[in-house]
This record gives structure tokens, C-alpha cells and sequence, in this order.
């Protein structure tokens, strides 16, 4: 009687629990509970993001306990296809609820979100007087795509390819492009091994060198498939509830090779609205015998095969410079209502000039650091503030130039191609101006930008731009052009020869008025060249973003002069 009998519900028929079915449900939820287990390295990025989104959580999460309570519900209707259309119908009812309910959230809690890690932010910084010196020793000087290139044509291994570069310390305490030598094609992928990992110079000018260690074969490596990648070990082992958002970089320590993984973590925050932070779980330290360490940040800090090495992750100081537009409130920032006080964010660079804030850069005393150049949201290109973030333990420096009237990037990469009218620049010219970085020079804040071939495949000079407009011993401008790499380590170290350096003695930068006509709404500033007495003989617009060509006016300015891009 009782197995047969119904209960209706509207026009629906709801038949009792039958114990059997209940039995093979449970049965088929375990097989599938354990398929998600043996490939949880694969589902990482989605479940982590459930567990640490208000937004996520709600929407996936409440998704799956729904889709779960009618996998184990009793059947819907006379028929298995009934039931299962019944219960779609439910379930995608439920998700729409969801995912409007999910949008409310995140819309809420995003902005929470930034305000919270702005404070925290804010609660550990240190406010110094003047910019923290550079360790002159180590320049970044060749920029990452020209090492790129170079150190792709200058090894060969059949069944192997270089990886993705990062930064890391050498032994001898110089900064280096690090690459993993990794498997190439998907057999290789399968049944190879990364067999070590390269090194080529980023602080010297002329004759880089390119040092491979390709004699250390990794039990787990880079590019593997399946079980064999590191990746999947780390989410396999202890690392599972951490996020690997930063790039490994690879090191050579008394003979042994590592490779290393900057742990992310976020924590939950209830008030005054549900939200989570990030914050730094330590680093995943791969031996090359396949063990995995997983280090806490105290931990990290204190083995000295990691001394000096960048354990940090850069992502997280991403956010925090990012969330500082929230420093006044939330309030502030509003459209329309916003007053935007002390809201800043992070320069945005020119376009063509390769890699984005942040820029590793090494301090005195071999204090690798991650720079930002912060401008005023909305108020123009001129800078703000500078903040460092000390690579081993993520403690912010934070150095005002509100006072100074310090100017971006865009502006000096403006200034440096102004050094040389004859050259035509761009990727389709004769040569680049790329990655513009922020150096201390006796105290002053100076662009570093590097000068490359077009197709990249070398740096011919290195220009330095007073980021004030004038500076120590330099001319108008303070720009300072070098050739060799000795000219730019005694430049930074404040030791400078008069002869290694040219003056842009020509060149100045004058913004756009806030009244132009119509059609020069998108320019920037305006590049102005005068003669050896002062007078003007041209004046460029430069729009936002564009690669500036220039020919050299003569000194009577009677030849006519392009820009493009």
C-alpha cells in the first residue's frame, strides 16, 4: 500500500521515497564526489572562487545545493522524463533567482570589498620623506621582450621550449630573466620532464649573458600534462586553498634548482556588508626531486635558499594599489555625487612600451621591491604618489609627490622620443621606447626607459628623464641618454661623466588646454621644439596613447614635420 502510494501536489504526482532508489542515488553522488576529488587540481580555480566570493557563493553554491536536494528528492510526475523536466524547470527557476540575487550581492560587496583592503592597505604603510635609493648595481635594463628574443634564439633543445619569463635573484645577487626549460609537444608533455631552467642578464647593456642549467630534470614540471605538471601537485597536496595568481620563477642555490610559487589566500569579512581580502599564505617551494614544501611567510622568510628572492605575491599589491581610489570612502568615488578626494590609481602605461605596472625593481642593499607610479583618478597624468612594496614580506613604502608636480609616464615616454628627432618610432619604425620605470637619482625621481630595435632584438640605449622636468646635473629637461651600461649604474649611483651623456636640449612638453577646439579633444600634451635661442620652430600634438613619429625640424624651421603612429 504505502510503496504505491501518491501524493499530488497541485498537477503535480510526488511519489514516496523508494529506499532503493535512494541507495543507487547515493551510490552515483559517490562515484561523482570522487571524480571531483581525483581531478580537484583541474576544478581548483572554480571552487576556490566559490568558497571566497560573496557573488560566486551565492550563485554556484546555492546552484549546486539546489540541483542536489532535487537529485534526492522524490520523482516529480508518472514518468522519469517528467521528473527530470519537472525538476529542470525548479532548478532553473532557482538559478534565475540566483543569479539576480548574486549580481545585488557583488554589486554591493565589490566596493565593500576595495574600501576594506584600501584601509588595510593604508593601516600598514610607511610615509617616507624622500623615494627609496636603487641599488645601482642592479638596473633593469634589458626589458623582458628583447630578453625574450634574444634568449630564444640562443638556445635550441628539440624537444623542449623556454617557458614564460619572470624575475628572479642569481647567486650573485644580480637580478635575471629566469625561464623554465619545459616540454614541448603534447607526447613530450606526457612523458618528459622540464630539465631545468635559464638565466639571462637584465642589467647590462652589451654582452648579455644567457646562462642555462639544464642538468636538473624535474620530477614535476612546467607544461606537463596531467599528474606531471606542478601545478597539479600543488593543488593536490596542502596548497589546495590557496590561489597561485603569480608566475613561478626559477633559481639555482649551492647547486640545487627551485622553483618557486607565491601563495594568495583570501579571509572572509562580515561587516559592515559579507566580503573577503586577500592575503598572503606563504610560498609552495618545488624541489627538483619533486618534494613541494609548502612554506607559511615566516617560514619563507627565514630559509636561506630563498634570501633575497621575491616571495610576495605580486597580485596581491596589484589590488591594494588598485583599492587606494576607495581611501576617502565609497561615497567619494561615486559618479556624479563623488567629490574623488586623495582617489588615486595606478598610471596607466603608453601604448607599445610593453610590460605594466608593477615593475620589479631592486633597492639599495638588494631590496627587490614592486613599484607603482599612482596618478589622480580622473585629474590628468601627473603623479600622486609612489609606492614600493617590499618583495620578501609585502610592507608598503609610500612616497607623496602631490607637492611636486611629478609627471607620468605617457609624458616621459614623450620626452625621450623627443631626444632623437631623427628616428622614426614605433613597431614600424625604427625603434622603441619601452617599459618605462620609476628610479631614484640622488634623491630626485627620474623614467628610466630603454630605447630597443623595433623587432626587439636588442637595446641600443637607455634614456633617463628628470620626472619634474629638470633635475641635477643635466640641461633643460634633465634628460640623460646613455650607451653603455656603466654610464647608466654611475648615473643611478649619482656618479655621472658628463661624457656619456647627450642633452635634449631642444625638447620640451607642454600639456593641452582645457579649451581646445573639437577635433584636438584627445590630445595629451604637446611636444616643442625650439632653436639654440629660444625660439619656438614646432609644436607636435601626441593624442593619448600613440606612438609619436617625429622628423627633425631644422633649426630655421622651414621643413615640414609629421607625427603618426
Amino acid at each position: 500500500m504505502l510503496a504505491s502510494a501518491r501524493r499530488t501536489v497541485g498537477k503535480l504526482s510526488i511519489r514516496p521515497v523508494s529506499v532503493r532508489r535512494v541507495g543507487l542515488k547515493l551510490i552515483a553522488f559517490g562515484l561523482l564526489f570522487a571524480a571531483v576529488w581525483f581531478l580537484r587540481p583541474w576544478l581548483h580555480g572554480i571552487i576556490y572562487t566559490t568558497v571566497y566570493s560573496p557573488m560566486f557563493l551565492l550563485l554556484v553554491g546555492g546552484s549546486l545545493l539546489v540541483a542536489l536536494l532535487l537529485f534526492f528528492a522524490p520523482p516529480i510526475g508518472e514518468t522519469l522524463g517528467e521528473s527530470m523536466t519537472s525538476k529542470g524547470t525548479v532548478l532553473g527557476v532557482a538559478v534565475g533567482v540566483l543569479l539576480v540575487l548574486s549580481l545585488g550581492v557583488g554589486f554591493i560587496a565589490s566596493p565593500v570589498e576595495q574600501r576594506t583592503i584600501a584601509e588595510q592597505t593604508l593601516d600598514g604603510v610607511e610615509i617616507v620623506d624622500e623615494p627609496p635609493a636603487m641599488n645601482e648595481d642592479n638596473p633593469r635594463i634589458a626589458p623582458r621582450a628583447v630578453s625574450d628574443v634574444q634568449t630564444d634564439g640562443t638556445l635550441s633543445y628539440p624537444q623542449h621550449q623556454l617557458g614564460a619569463s619572470d624575475i628572479a635573484r642569481a647567486e650573485d645577487g644580480s637580478l635575471v630573466w629566469s625561464y623554465p626549460i619545459e616540454p614541448d609537444q603534447f607526447r613530450n608533455q606526457i612523458q618528459g620532464n622540464q630539465i631545468g631552467l635559464v638565466h639571462a642578464e637584465m642589467t647590462a647593456m652589451e654582452d648579455r649573458t644567457v646562462q642555462a642549467y639544464d642538468e636538473f630534470e624535474f620530477t614535476y614540471g612546467q607544461n606537463n600534462r596531467f599528474w606531471q605538471n606542478v601545478e597539479w601537485q600543488l593543488k593536490k597536496q596542502d596548497g589546495f586553498w590557496s590561489a597561485y595568481q603569480d608566475d613561478p620563477y626559477e633559481f639555482v642555490h649551492d647547486g640545487d634548482a627551485y622553483m618557486v610559487y607565491p601563495k594568495t589566500g583570501h579571509e572572509w569579512q562580515l561587516t559592515p556588508f559579507p566580503h573577503t581580502t586577500p592575503t598572503w599564505d606563504g610560498v609552495a617551494l618545488v624541489h627538483e626531486d619533486g618534494t613541494i614544501e609548502q612554506l607559511s611567510p615566516e617560514e619563507a622568510q627565514e630559509r636561506p635558499e630563498l634570501q633575497g628572492q621575491r616571495l610576495y605575491p605580486v597580485s596581491n599589491t596589484k589590488t591594494y594599489a588598485e583599492s587606494l581610489e576607495y581611501r576617502e570612502g565609497i561615497l567619494n568615488v561615486l559618479p556624479a555625487i563623488g567629490q574623488f578626494e586623495n582617489a588615486t590609481v595606478p598610471a596607466s602605461m603608453p601604448a607599445g612600451v610593453g610590460n605594466d605596472q608593477p615593475f620589479v625593481v631592486d633597492l639599495e642593499d638588494e631590496q627587490m621591491s614592486y613599484s607603482y607610479a599612482l596618478e589622480v583618478t580622473g585629474g590628468g597624468t601627473g603623479l600622486a604618489e609612489i609606492w614600493f612594496f617590499d618583495a620578501e614580506t609585502g610592507t608598503p613604502v609610500m612616497y607623496d609627490t602631490t607637492d611636486q608636480n611629478v609627471f607620468g609616464p605617457e609624458r616621459a615616454v614623450g620626452i625621450a622620443r623627443g631626444t632623437d628627432t631623427q628616428t622614426e618610432w614605433g613597431p614600424d619604425g625604427e625603434a622603441m621606447a619601452v617599459e618605462p620605470v620609476l628610479a631614484t637619482v640622488d634623491g630626485s625621481l627620474y623614467w628610466h626607459i630603454k630605447v630597443t630595435t623595433s623587432d626587439q632584438t636588442d637595446v641600443v640605449r637607455n634614456i633617463f628623464v628628470n620626472a619634474d622636468g629638470g633635475g641635477p646635473d643635466t640641461d633643460q629637461g634633465g634628460t640623460a641618454v646613455m650607451e653603455t651600461t656603466s654610464a647608466v649604474t654611475d648615473f643611478i649611483a649619482g656618479d655621472i661623466d658628463e661624457s656619456e651623456l647627450e642633452e635634449a636640449d631642444d625638447i620640451e612638453i607642454e600639456d593641452a588646454p582645457d579649451d581646445t577646439e573639437d577635433e584636438d579633444d584627445d590630445i595629451a600634451y604637446f611636444i616643442v621644439i625650439t632653436d639654440d635661442d629660444g625660439n619656438e620652430v614646432d609644436r607636435i600634438p601626441v593624442e593619448e596613447g600613440q606612438e609619436t613619429i617625429i622628423d627633425t625640424p631644422d633649426s630655421e624651421a622651414d621643413d615640414d614635420d609629421e607625427t603618426g603612429e
